[in-house]
């Protein structure tokens, strides 16, 4: 937007997102060093929750991703061709 004397303006929505902004991180700021002594105090269970919690999620979702799946051709014809000539892992015996 220009003004009278042809200066660009912000919007005033872009005003009130910095003046929010700069709210968030006073308020953090003090939040964080009136309440530091209750936030080191609970980091030990934090980490002891976040273990399960890694394990859980890290694993593709609750050991959902342990199996392999070959539903496509492509993966289909590539065990395919892992396998002797007899169709049989034993060789034909």
């Amino acid at each position: 937007m220009h003004d009278e004397h042809g200066h660009d303006r912000q919007s005033p929505t872009s005003t009130r997102n910095w003046v929010f902004a700069g709210f968030l991180l006073v308020a953090g700021f003090f939040l964080l060093t009136e309440h530091r002594a209750h936030l080191f105090g609970v980091l030990p269970y934090l980490f002891l929750l976040a273990c399960p919690l890694m394990h859980f999620f890290g694993h593709g979702h609750g050991h959902s991703g342990h199996g392999h799946h070959h539903s496509d051709p492509e993966s289909r014809e590539a065990m395919k061709i892992d396998q002797p000539p007899g169709g049989s892992a034993t060789g034909g015996l």
